[in-house]
């Protein structure tokens, strides 16, 4: 059986513990925070189950799961799982960052390394092997919850002496497994997901942060795990108004652990801080979790070049050449990303039988990518002028008769009627000035860690010696 969207959703009614506008929910799926963003990923299982053969792959038990799931035991089957992520990115127009194959692409990546594990522990090792065979499987969506709250950042975990359960930590442990107490952020898609895998990316300090050196996945329905959601955009709009708002708001949120109990057969790193580092960046995780990354963007980028020249054609500058320079450069992003994506997937390398996209290759999409985004925002920004302020308060005024002869003489386009010029300039407005686009901006410049490190990853693993080989031969010539 292929999962399909109405069982995804059945499955969410688990009564997890979600906090938003000050109440306590425990049936999110239909709140109106969340339920729109769920029949959003519902639509990606649909899509998977009727377009089987292209989407998922029969496992060895007889089930059909998305290719997310699949291992790249060959260079086309990488390029088969790449192709994957971008047709269901498609669906949303590369705005549902954090879609069902992001994390399960970070688990497969995991999985091409196991002796990363087995070199630190069997027993995890084990927990892990088996933990992946039980959610893929199921084709369950995980989302991952991998950073310390902020606090005070001058400090490592241990150092907050007044309140040594700010950051996830561990409070016991028995034969059973380990009890857990503290926050973790920022679970994108919590109140949309199965499940959360735990890790570290940030810095601990040897010999006094061991307690916080922890990766783990429990459901989000577990016992004492308490979801605090951000503020919902999705709240009070309508699709005509704020079409990406209302679709596709990921509610963001912080995790915390209410001495939570993780069972020993749930728990992939325990007080190891090394192996934290290790688990993401000495693995194939992390280059396949965002190879699905950069499908999704790429897919992201033509959508905003295309809503971009839509604009301006309705505004009759589409033709000026000053503004046909800003589109190709919009449009060339976009290409920009598409062949990093691309090349991702048709130029591994390969590690234990695993074709694995290149390391190197990936930083360098990640810091082009975090770059270029300020840079599209603000050229459409400039595109658009003032369209984007002189549109009506809601959907409501083209009800009213009065306000729409007034929106009719003054929404002027020559290939739009007034209304779809007003939807239009909405769907604009959603996607570089309101809320949302302002948290996607944050998002795309921050999910793969801040410049300094992502510009220092990629120092690390370029080939320095063959540019300086270059410089050499010229100066010996």
């Amino acid at each position: 059986m292929i999962r399909t969207g109405e069982q995804y959703i059945e499955k969410l009614r688990d009564g997890r513990t979600i906090f938003i506008n000050g109440e306590k929910i425990t049936h999110h799926v239909d709140h109106p925070a969340f339920k729109n963003a769920i029949r959003s990923i519902a639509v990606l299982y649909d899509y998977q189950s009727t377009h089987f053969d292209k989407m998922t792959f029969m496992t060895a038990s007889g089930n059909r799961i998305g290719k997310h799931w699949m291992f790249p035991t060959t260079s086309q089957k990488l390029i088969e799982r790449g192709l994957a992520s971008y047709d269901w990115a498609r669906l949303g127009a590369g705005w549902l960052g954090r879609s069902p194959d992001h994390v399960s692409s970070a688990l497969v990546g995991m999985m091409t390394h196991i002796e990363v594990f087995e070199a630190y522990s069997q027993e995890r090792a084990d927990a892990l092997r088996n933990y992946f065979h039980y959610v893929s499987e199921k084709d369950l969506y995980l989302t991952y919850a991998l950073v310390n709250p902020q606090g005070d950042r001058s400090k490592s975990p241990s150092e907050h002496t007044k309140n040594r359960y700010h950051t996830l930590g561990v409070i016991g442990k028995n034969a059973q497994g380990i009890t857990v107490r503290g926050a973790k952020m920022l679970a994108t898609g919590a109140p949309l997901a199965d499940e959360v895998l735990v890790g570290v990316h940030n810095p601990l300090k040897p010999g006094a942060d061991e307690r916080y050196a922890l990766s783990f996945a429990m459901p989000l329905s577990a016992e004492g795990i308490k979801i605090i959601s951000r503020r919902s955009y999705a709240i009070d709009v309508n699709h005509k108004d704020y079409p990406l708002s209302c679709q596709f708001d990921e509610n963001d949120a912080v995790l915390y652990f209410d001495d939570v109990f993780v069972p020993w057969e749930r728990v992939f790193l325990f007080e190891n801080i090394e192996m934290c580092r290790r688990q993401f960046h000495s693995t194939g995780a992390e280059a396949l979790m965002d190879t699905q990354s950069m499908a999704r963007y790429a897919v992201k980028l033509h959508f905003l070049a295309g809503l971009a020249q839509a604009m301006t054609e309705a505004n009759g500058v589409d033709k000026y050449p000053a503004v046909r320079e800003s589109l190709a450069e919009l449009a060339c992003y976009a290409m920009n990303i598409e062949g990093l994506f691309r090349s991702l997937i048709h130029n591994p390398n390969v590690h234990n039988g695993f074709y694995i996209p290149d390391q190197t290759l990936l930083y360098t999409c990640q810091i082009i990518a975090q770059s270029i985004y300020p840079k599209i925002m603000d050229t459409i920004r400039r595109l658009a002028g003032g369209g984007v302020i002189m549109l009506p308060s809601s959907e409501e005024d083209l009800l009213n008769d009065e306000i729409l002869s007034v929106i009719e003489k003054t929404q002027y386009s020559s290939v739009l009627s007034p209304v779809e010029k007003v939807r239009l300039m909405k769907l604009v407005w959603d996607s570089v000035g309101s809320e949302f686009a302002s948290r996607h901006l944050q998002y795309e410049m921050f999910y793969s860690g801040s410049s300094i490190v992502t510009l220092n990853r990629f120092y690390d693993r370029y080939d320095w010696q063959f540019s300086r080989e270059l410089v050499e031969n010229i100066k010996v010539s």
